[in-house]
């Protein structure tokens, strides 16, 4: 469903040319929850912003459902963020004066969707997040891992195939993070309507829990799993 191939992205010019990915290679399956970790500033976060469509890349490709891109800016690539991508943050980005259902369906909308649509497949996506007796709570009204889960029903109202979670319980306590990931793989594994989801995360807690994880060391992928890497095969599902 997404495959990178031999991704490359540097900053900055002549000798202060810093090369952050140095020839990235991944791949997800339809359905697929895979973890992402790597060191601080090993280009983590720059990696899910060249897939996701927010930054162009220097070298490589990215075919995401058979649509190619990678290298050219934002500005050639909306359909990518507007059909293909979805965001979650570490930060909600909530509108705190928009109840729950106004968040979502109003992303719907700058989109291009009608407003009865909107609301319809708001009402849809909250619920299918656990918040149907939430929709009209404003975020103050909400915890932060029901505003956590507003977030993620934004995200998948869209009906995008991928979803980019950018430290997504960075802001969680340690029991609203285990249900976020929970969340993750009841939408990955969806008989009906599976998604893909390409994690960061520093928690190797979460990471464990993940269908498969991956790690970014020195601008490449390391190692395809980093359970065979470092013998963690038998703790699936167990702290560490």
């Amino acid at each position: 469903m997404l495959e990178v191939k031999g991704l490359t992205k540097s900053f900055g010019f002549g000798s202060s040319k810093l090369k952050v990915l140095k020839g990235v290679d991944l791949e997800l399956k339809r359905g697929e929850l895979v973890a992402l970790m790597g060191p601080s500033g090993c280009g983590k976060s720059t990696l899910l912003n060249i897939i996701g469509g927010l930054l162009p890349g220097d070298g490589g490709e990215i075919n995401l459902n058979d649509r190619k891109y990678g290298l050219k800016g934002p500005s050639s690539v909306v359909d990518v963020r507007r059909e293909l991508v979805g965001w979650i943050f570490q930060d909600f980005h909530l509108l705190n004066n928009l109840t729950a259902l106004d968040n979502v369906a109003m992303a719907l909308e700058l989109s291009g969707v009608s407003a009865s649509q909107s609301e319809e497949r708001a009402i849809e996506a909250l619920t299918k997040v656990g918040l149907s007796d939430r929709m009209h709570h404003i975020p103050d009204q909400l915890s932060g891992g029901q505003q956590q889960r507003v977030a993620i029903a934004r995200a998948i109202a869209g009906n995008r195939p991928l979803l980019l979670a950018d430290e997504p319980t960075g802001n969680l306590d340690i029991a609203s993070g285990k249900e976020v990931l929970q969340l993750f793989k009841d939408l990955c594994h969806d008989e009906d309507d599976p998604i893909s989801i390409l994690m960061v995360t520093h928690d190797p807690e979460l990471a464990l829990n993940a269908d498969r994880m991956l790690l970014l060391k020195d601008g490449t992928t390391e190692a395809s799993d980093i359970r065979t890497a470092w013998g963690l095969d038998d703790l699936d599902g167990e702290e560490e």
